[in-house]
């Protein structure tokens, strides 16, 4: 091609100057106007997100979740207003409206990047390092579904994710956890901006952040580079090039950036961090930039037009999938299934029945259901945080996802809870995977802050935690989870299921599968055998579908209600069995899930919980905090407001009145 003419290449400069002051301008502008917000990084990442977003990012504002586009995770969610000012001049929905309503209740425009709200954000960032994790979730997705779907000659999986992490990414630990199994695993389709600034809240970061991170990302096994001026265009374009054409390692950019960029007194200083940079120093700093300085939300002549994608490559890519469809229709179709996590005709029939009578823990129960569900449905994929025999996760027939067998559905996580429940959220915000993860429900404390983000941005991922009492013995409190079922309960949007025998199990499985619009599931499991119910007896274990059913009644109306979750149903079965042979009406609910439960109807929850019946006492080895609502003043709840010890399972349990005879005991004070 002929080379370009001093004046055009002159013109094409002042184009890529206007473009970039144009989004530090409108995000200096919408954080004045807001009077709150982070305008620092908005104006210093500017050069490095127009080039990865005029050059290189495949996406499609028309098709804002396009399959096979390109991810880009602003990780530093802080600097939200560079992520709108880029989806407003690219042409998503969008409009200069919400960009002046930023940070205002009702708008598109929230303080961090909310996935839910606004076309184009791909996932909730804020909690920094969290962007970065989901990122490798991400990619993990791409690298899974391309192996198990592209052949040769159609490669309708074929794209990078890319993330702009700050310096205080990098200092989190989930990032450690993320990028350690990013660089194992080979995702040479993984790209991270770090926007080096040098400056956190409280100064430079030489006060707390040292560390050489290139050398860390390298032994990690990543790809570095290093742009030295973060103002240089054809250096980051070129460092982004290069990221691309390695396919082995996941690639850092450590891109060297002037925080608040432009501004006389604020540039490299924490003040430009998380507040408005205030009236005068932003007619300096336009000043300073040649920016019109009478001018507010300013988007010079042309720029819109040169910010436009090129969406002829989702055109092309509509093209391929006709041809896939008709050179592989199974395979096609199959495709056509994981995108919309249909669930085959005769799934359910797959699944195990138990033996009334047989005496299996709830994590054993798991593991038969996932070893019928996995091989019926090819996109449930999940893994463990190095727990595997315990967590029961891993199929008979599962593979390893590893660098050479990325077709794999089976991920080893090792010891990173964190970093594996975020990237669980990445996997499933991909589209076309089910993830699941599994680890001790006491060590739900270490990956909480992503679970609270799959709660926030209502994806369905599944948790599997097991061990889920002082029924797991001798390894002690410092693994008896006591507090946690209440604390996940706490969390908005989450689905918490403790099922009482394998087959409340089997159907806590299909309740999170049934329903991935409620958004994630907790599953907590035992680690000790449990009684499976013989319902020829009992009430159709259907009914732990509804959160909460009688399992075992009296004639007429009840005297008093038990209540038990997971291994303490069978002592409320129990109580309430020999409550009647003393000739007291005793009904027995197993309530596996209080958000079932709640989202029922009132004539359903007061049937099973009649409201004049105030007589109740409910039964969880946990504490009582939250009960209240279900007891009422006249009840009362065998429960563990302290810690576990460390002894047999059977003996904890015993010691600390888990047993029928202490039920016994305070239902019949409840009736006094």
């Amino acid at each position: 091609m002929p080379e370009a003419s001093p004046v055009a290449t002159q013109q094409a400069e002042q184009l890529d100057e206007l473009s970039i002051n144009t989004l530090r301008f409108l995000a200096v502008d919408a954080v004045q106007q807001a009077e709150s917000g982070h305008p620092g990084l908005p104006m210093g990442a500017a050069p490095m997100a127009y080039v990865l977003w005029k050059r290189h990012l495949k996406h499609d504002p028309a098709a804002p979740r396009w399959l096979d586009r390109d991810r880009f995770v602003l990780s530093a969610g802080h600097g939200s207003m560079l992520l709108y000012a880029l989806l407003h001049l690219t042409g998503y929905d969008l409009p200069m409206e919400e960009l002046k309503h930023f940070r205002q209740w009702g708008s598109k425009t929230p303080g961090h990047p909310e996935n839910f709200l606004t076309d184009g954000v791909e996932t909730t960032t804020g909690p920094l390092g969290q962007g970065f994790a989901n990122s490798v979730g991400l990619a993990v997705a791409e690298k899974l579904l391309a192996a198990r779907f592209n052949r040769d000659g159609f490669p309708v999986v074929d794209h990078h994710t890319y993330v702009l992490a700050s310096d205080g990414d990098m200092m989190e630990g989930i990032s450690h956890e993320a990028a350690s199994l990013a660089g194992h695993l080979g995702l040479g389709k993984l790209i991270c901006l770090y926007d080096d600034n040098k400056i956190s809240i409280d100064g430079s970061t030489d006060l707390a952040f040292t560390e050489d991170v290139g050398a860390r990302f390298e032994a990690y096994g990543w790809h570095v580079q290093h742009v030295e001026d973060g103002t240089d265009l054809e250096d980051i374009d070129a460092a982004i090039a290069a990221a691309k054409e390695e396919t082995e390692r996941p690639s850092l950019l450590a891109i060297r950036t002037q925080i608040g960029y432009g501004s006389p007194h604020k540039q490299n200083t924490s003040d430009a961090h998380g507040e408005p940079l205030g009236e005068e120093e932003v007619t300096l700093t336009k000043r300073n930039l040649g920016w019109p300085e009478d001018q507010f939300f300013y988007v010079p002549d042309g720029v819109y037009d040169h910010f436009r994608p090129d969406t002829s490559r989702r055109a092309a890519w509509l093209d391929l999938m006709e041809r896939y469809a008709e050179a592989h229709p199974d395979l096609a179709r199959t495709f056509e299934a994981y995108q919309n996590g249909t669930l085959p005709e005769g799934w359910e029939e797959a699944l195990p029945t138990f033996e009334a009578g047989s005496k299996l823990a709830t994590r054993a129960a798991s593991g038969k259901v996932l070893d019928a569900l996995v091989p019926q449905l090819g996109f449930l994929v999940g893994g463990s945080a190095d727990l595997t025999p315990s967590n029961k996760t891993r199929t008979k027939e599962q593979q390893d996802f590893q660098k050479d067998n990325p077709a794999g559905g089976y991920f080893r996580f090792g010891v990173r809870e964190h970093a594996m429940a975020s990237m669980c959220n990445g996997i499933a915000l991909h589209g076309g995977l089910r993830p699941y993860c599994g680890t001790f429900l006491i060590f739900s404390d270490y990956c909480r802050p992503a679970v609270r983000l799959s709660a926030l941005m209502n994806v369905p991922v599944i948790y599997v935690f097991t061990h889920d009492s002082i029924g797991l013995g001798e390894d002690g409190p410092t693994h008896q989870p006591v507090e946690h079922l209440a604390a996940l309960r706490a969390i908005p949007n989450l689905t918490v299921l403790r099922p009482g025998d394998a087959a409340e199990t089997a159907e806590a499985w299909k309740a999170a599968l049934l329903h991935p619009e409620r958004g994630p599931v907790a599953l907590a499991l035992t680690r000790q055998g449990l009684p499976t119910f013989d319902r020829t007896k009992l009430a159709p274990v259907e009914g732990a579908q509804r959160g909460a059913y009688v399992l075992s009644d009296s004639d007429g109306t009840p005297e008093i209600i038990l209540i038990g979750t997971g291994s303490e149903v069978q002592l409320v079965v129990e109580a309430a069995e020999k409550l009647r042979g003393e000739g007291v009406a005793a009904r027995a609910v197993s309530m596996p899930s209080w958000e079932l439960f709640e989202a029922q109807d009132q004539a359903y929850r007061d049937e099973v919980l009649p409201p004049h019946v105030t007589k109740r006492l409910a039964v969880e080895a946990g504490v009582t905090f939250g009960w209240g609502r279900y007891v009422g003043r006249e009840g009362r709840v065998i429960g563990l407001d302290r810690f576990g010890a460390s002894a047999p399972g059977d003996v904890n349990m015993e010691k600390f009145g888990f047993t029928v005879e202490n039920v016994l005991k305070e239902a019949r004070a409840v009736l006094e």
